[in-house]
């Protein structure tokens, strides 16, 4: 497109100072009404750095992406009266990292428990549902000793030096660790107790038939190095949650022999832990789609408390894993199903509760939950890794674990449907993608929320399927001035923030995105490109903005800093509208004005007289440098009323100025350009100015000069004016000719009709 500014200038050399001010910004003619800069929201520059050889510009990881490996040997010991567990952990670490090491990082999680722990520092007077809740004891990790281990067959051991801080223990190498493909194994004794409310992430609850151990955040685990930080060593705090390395667990758990013990992978040695009846039961779900029990109430109730001084030990393995979770109690009712998977491949789903949970609307229904979650999840979005889903009742509000979840023993219905579709919805988001949860929570919070609301709505033709969210009713919950930023770390926002700002806030920008910026199609292909392209990888946030922008095609620049980077608010309103030369029949120019800091697309309905309703819909695009927007809409009957985002799908705080009326509402009155259209000379030069009409407005024409759009001056008659070319035009009262001033230099010409 060419630029006529120049050439302007010579044909117009009388015209002295026009082309001076064309390009200029207009002077602001009074005080801004809103608070909507349309420089801020669609700024330049969103991302402030470039693709990278590990994380390319459109989101994939590069071609020389990397991430480190640790691999866990655990064994473990529960002692059922103390509540104290004892084991070994035997990680063998890969270092595939272009840097060598002289050190590891370690968490060491149950450290949060300890008098004296950060974590238990920052809990208020008030409480919280994090740390030990209250709860007085020996807690913390007891570390027995850590080895280096070198050699094949004969094994030797090397006492390592380091140093524990807090939840994290720092190991120093006796030999450097070489880069790209290095490793090394390291051999921790620990033991630590239990506590009864683990930071509602683990637990101990009391029942008729025995205790139920809830056990996570249970041994010494790798930090994640990684190309964006190095070495990720923020405390474990309570409220943020987990970074974690994949790798292959093997876990030997020994259990007071009236026990069972249910954890993430597959269950080894069933034949050795299992009655000949039960493994029957137990083959039996692998092969049904309809619940099995494998071990009833009557067999919980004559077991319960027998065997209790001898011992059995359960072999579990699982592959391609962040984290092994697991659970053990000698008042488990368990039963299971086969769960389909879309590549032909079966799981097994599996529940473990007490009697108290049991019953047709509470627990009783756990695993048709689970088998119905997992099979969801694996058709929309990427198909479920693990041998088994397994859903266990505890004092936990809900937590989820690689194959393993822990989830309120008392929900019933629609609460145990939510919580347990919401902790296997986590498989997704962060254990099949393994963002830095303990940083970004809203990136498996979140993104798991958004799944739940669209998997609600297929289980069991809409069982429990939530009605559409009402964005104006929730439109200060979420956009509060009082709120911190949705990349804010849990560790860094208010805890009663964290409900709206790391699940509910990110999944309604994420409904929004679906549903009224993108549409279905084109968000799910994104979403599912992320998925895959990340799986078992560690994404950062930027990995993600860049591959839904990519795939779908789409800047969604405005969209991120106005919900994710801000915490900015949203208020469209209807100003005004103009019937076209005050003629209902030739239809109305409707006038909309963005008042707040947050874009969004309009939707509106027009009604008119008869009762027609239409829907309009325009794009975000007409924020882009604007602050108000006129459009025509062709009616050609009276309005009756015109409204705003009828179905509240944007988060509008501020419902005063949605809805238009007749009878109340502003009717402007359109200035009628039928006598200013024409051709114009002036005697002071050859030129003709030529004035036309297109959609009520009034354009003016000058050879070599684009076009340009003149506008009313307010309480000024029969006069126009454009800031762009920097004229304004008077007409006389016969409109046969008129004055054109330049505002640059204040020169008066004048010009008559031809």
């Amino acid at each position: 497109m060419k630029i006529h500014a120049f050439k302007a200038f010579l044909t117009m050399a009388l015209f002295t100072g026009i082309s001076s001010v064309w390009a200029q910004t207009p002077a602001s003619t009074g005080t801004p009404v809103n608070n909507y800069n349309y420089h801020d929201a669609f700024a330049p520059n969103f991302y402030t750095k470039n693709g990278t050889s590990t994380r390319t510009a459109s989101g994939q990881p590069g071609v020389d992406y990397w991430q480190n490996r640790a691999d866990y040997q655990l064994t473990v010991k529960l002692n059922n009266t103390t509540n104290e567990l004892v084991g070994t952990d035997e990680i063998t670490y890969t270092n595939n990292s272009p840097d060598k090491m002289s050190f590891l990082w370690l968490y060491l999680d149950q450290n949060l428990f300890k008098n004296d722990s950060r974590g238990n520092a920052v809990v208020p007077l008030t409480g919280s549902r994090n740390g030990a809740q209250g709860q007085v004891f020996d807690g913390g990790n007891k570390i027995k000793s850590v080895k280096i281990i070198s050699g094949g067959k004969t094994k030797t051991e090397v006492t390592a030096k380091y140093i524990i801080t807090d939840t994290r223990m720092q190991i120093f190498l006796p030999q450097e660790l070489a880069a790209k493909g290095g490793s090394v194994k390291v051999k921790i004794e620990f033991s630590f107790i239990a506590p009864f409310e683990g930071s509602d992430r683990m637990g101990v609850l009391e029942t008729k038939n025995g205790k139920i151990f809830t056990i996570a955040q249970w041994y010494p685990r790798m930090c994640v190095y990684d190309d964006v930080k190095g070495w990720n060593t923020a405390p474990y705090l309570g409220a943020s949650e987990f970074y974690l390395e994949y790798g292959n667990f093997d876990v030997k758990i020994t259990a007071p022999a009236n026990h069972y013990v249910v954890g993430s992978g597959e269950l080894v040695n069933g034949v050795e832990v299992l009655s000949a009846e039960q493994l029957k039961r137990y083959k039996e779900a692998q092969q049904s789609d309809k619940t099995v029990v494998i071990r009833s109430a009557a067999e919980v109730a004559s077991t319960a408390n027998t065997n209790a001084t001898a011992e059995k030990t359960w072999h579990y393995r699982i592959t391609n894993a962040r984290d092994f979770s697991w659970a053990s109690s000698p008042a488990f009712i368990l039963d299971g199903a086969k769960i389909n998977l879309p590549s032909g491949k079966k799981s097994l789903a599996l529940s473990a509760y007490p009697v108290e949970s049991s019953g047709n609307d509470a627990w009783s229904r756990s695993t048709e939950y689970v088998k119905a979650s997992i099979e969801n999840y694996s058709k929309r979005w990427f198909e479920y890794p693990y041998p088994a889903a397994t859903n266990v009742a505890g004092n936990e509000g809900g937590m989820e674990y690689p194959g393993i979840v822990f989830c309120g023993w008392e929900s019933k219905g629609e609460d145990l449907w939510g919580v347990t579709d919401h902790e296997f919805g986590h498989i997704w988001f962060p254990m099949i993608v393994g963002s830095n949860e303990r940083y970004f929570a809203w990136m498996d919070e979140g993104f798991n929320t958004f799944i739940n609301s669209v998997s609600s709505v297929d289980f069991n033709k809409g069982e429990y399927k939530q009605k559409a969210e009402d964005l104006h009713e929730n439109a200060e919950y979420y956009t509060s001035p009082k709120l911190e930023t949705v990349l804010s770390s849990p560790d860094n926002m208010k805890e009663r923030n964290i409900g709206v700002l790391c699940y509910a806030k990110p999944s309604a920008g994420l409904v929004m995105l679906r549903e009224q910026i993108l549409g279905e199609e084109r968000f799910d292909k994104a979403l599912r490109t992320y998925v895959e392209r990340w799986a078992y990888k560690h994404p950062t946030p930027d990995d993600f903005f860049r591959t839904i922008e990519n795939v779908a095609g789409e800047d969604l620049s405005w969209f991120w800093r106005s919900w994710f980077i801000n915490n900015w608010r949203f208020d469209q309103g209807i100003n005004s509208i103009k019937y076209v030369k005050n003629d209902p029949a030739k239809g109305v120019v409707i006038t909309v004005e963005n008042f707040d800091k947050i874009p969004m697309p309009i939707v509106l309905d027009v009604k008119t007289k008869s009762g027609k309703v239409t829907r309009v819909k325009l794009p975000v695009e007409i924020w882009q440098r604007n602050n108000s927007w006129s459009f025509k809409h062709n009616s050609t009957e009276e309005i009756e009323s015109v409204t705003l985002d009828p179905d509240h799908v944007f988060p509008d705080y501020n419902e005063s100025n949605n809805v238009w009326k007749a009878g109340n509402g502003k009717i402007e009155k359109d200035i009628v350009l039928d006598a200013y259209i024409g051709k114009y000379v002036t005697a002071n030069s050859p030129l003709t100015v030529e004035l036309s009409e297109k959609n009520s407005v009034l354009n003016a024409e000058l050879p070599n000069y684009p076009k340009f759009s003149l506008d009313p001056v307010a309480n000024e008659k029969d006069t126009f004016e454009s800031g762009r070319a920097g004229v304004k035009l008077k007409f006389n009262e016969a409109k046969t000719g008129f004055d054109m001033t330049l505002t640059g230099n204040g020169q008066v010409i004048p010009f008559t009709k031809k």
